[in-house]
């Protein structure tokens, strides 16, 4: 059995090498169109390379008791599919994998999985070496440019410039791909569903809140006005706008709907993540035991002062006005603001050097149990090439190595 794999990045690099692994005879050969194999995987996690999660707090299966994320909560796109790959390959297997491999790991108190190393690089050098040790043939600058179903079976992958490359069997790996590029590759009856970006930060242009960047406040809920796309988090301030993980959580959430808008909207945060009931009963608590005291020295807890003076302002409240001097009008003004203050988004920011890609192709025409191609027998699919993506955590990077199990187990 001659194999393909088309994409030189996390899921196309553990899938050639778990494939190999498994059946020797086969001739596994993967094709990268650049310079390096998994050069993502290199800046992922800061250059830490966040692996996995340990998926604590998430119903793997069946409904999220009290206290859980659904699986849902964890991939907006591809919970059905991503249930049945954990299955293959869960995070408790990904570690053990991992540690097999030499790599030792940490888990953090947020339950995100590194190596203890600290450093990405190691996971790269890992997996180059399982490829190298497995006999897996590597191509470099070998962009595949079209996948052809032959009509006496098998496939041609057309390299420009290069002699032709015949396959019993072809896995596409492609990640961060337009919607355009992804069905130029792949032959004509498979469907690709829009390719538009996940995970990233939004611009604010108000001069007072990027006045606080740096600013941090552990547990807010940010929603998008008019829609249903609500996330929880900590939220970072920055010189641009708002990040941090309830950000990068509710762009996943929100990714098709933001595109669609041209990245504009009115962003909604409760900076206290509780009901406005709870935002007046918090500031009646305060006022009556610092009756004396100017509001803007005397913040609600889990909020700094510098960013509560902000939020007085945005209630139009005088930074010298004392707690007994509030009044209900201005009580009431307070409460709105802390439980649904109002920032118009201006555009995406991109995180870092990390992108995620919401889209690909259609997992509807794809067989869940073995993500090969229902239209087209013998071309699978792994990681970012499927319509699959998560919210940032490690989540993304397991869902390349389960997918990856998923169709190296299945061929």
């Amino acid at each position: 059995m001659k194999v393909a794999v088309v994409g030189g990045g996390a899921a196309g690099c553990f899938c050639a090498t778990l494939l190999k692994r498994r059946r020797p005879d086969a001739g596994v050969t993967l094709f990268e169109a650049g310079p390096k194999l998994l050069a993502k995987v290199a800046v992922t996690g800061g250059g830490r390379c966040n692996l996995t999660n340990s998926f604590r707090g998430v119903a793997l299966s069946g409904r999220a008791e009290p206290g859980l994320l659904r699986l849902g909560d964890v991939y907006p796109r591809g919970e059905q599919l991503m249930r049945r790959a954990l299955r293959v390959l869960g995070p408790a297997d990904t570690q053990r994998w991992w540690e097999a491999e030499g790599v030792r790991l940490l888990t953090q108190e947020d339950q995100c999985v590194f190596p203890v190393s600290q450093d990405a690089m190691q996971i790269v050098r890992t997996l180059e070496r399982g490829l190298r040790d497995a006999g897996v043939r590597v191509r470099l600058h070998s962009p595949v440019e079209r996948i052809e179903a032959l009509p006496e079976g098998g496939f041609e992958a057309v390299i420009p410039g290069l002699t032709r490359n015949f396959f019993d069997k072809v896995v596409v790996c492609v990640g961060g791909c337009s919607q355009q590029k992804l069905q130029h590759l792949l032959p004509e009856r498979i469907e690709v569903t829009p390719c538009v970006p996940s995970l990233f930060t939004f611009k604010i242009p108000d001069a007072g809140l990027c006045a606080l960047m740096g600013t941090v406040v552990e547990q807010v809920a940010l929603s998008l006005a008019g829609t249903g796309f609500r996330a929880r988090g900590t939220l970072l301030l920055t010189d641009w706008g708002v990040s941090g993980p309830a950000t990068l959580r509710l762009s996943s959430y929100a990714a098709r709907h933001l595109a669609e808008n041209g990245y504009s909207g009115t962003l909604l945060v409760n900076w206290l993540d509780a009901p406005e009931t709870e935002a007046r009963e918090r500031i009646a608590a305060t006022a009556a035991a610092n009756p004396r005291k100017q509001a803007a020295g005397t913040p609600p807890k889990g909020i700094t002062v510098r960013l509560w003076r902000h939020l007085l302002g945005r209630a139009a409240l005088r930074e010298d006005l004392r707690w007994a001097e509030l009044g209900s009008k201005g009580a009431a003004r307070l409460a709105a603001t802390l439980s649904a203050d109002a920032y118009p988004i201006a555009g995406r920011a991109r995180f870092k050097e990390e992108f995620v890609t919401c889209g690909g192709v259609a997992l509807g025409g794809v067989s869940l149990n073995t993500l090969e191609s229902k239209a087209c027998p013998g071309l699978y699919f792994a990681g970012e090439a499927l319509d699959v993506d998560a919210v940032t955590g490690g989540f993304n990077l397991q869902a390349a190595w389960s997918t990856a199990a998923l169709v190296a187990a299945a061929l």
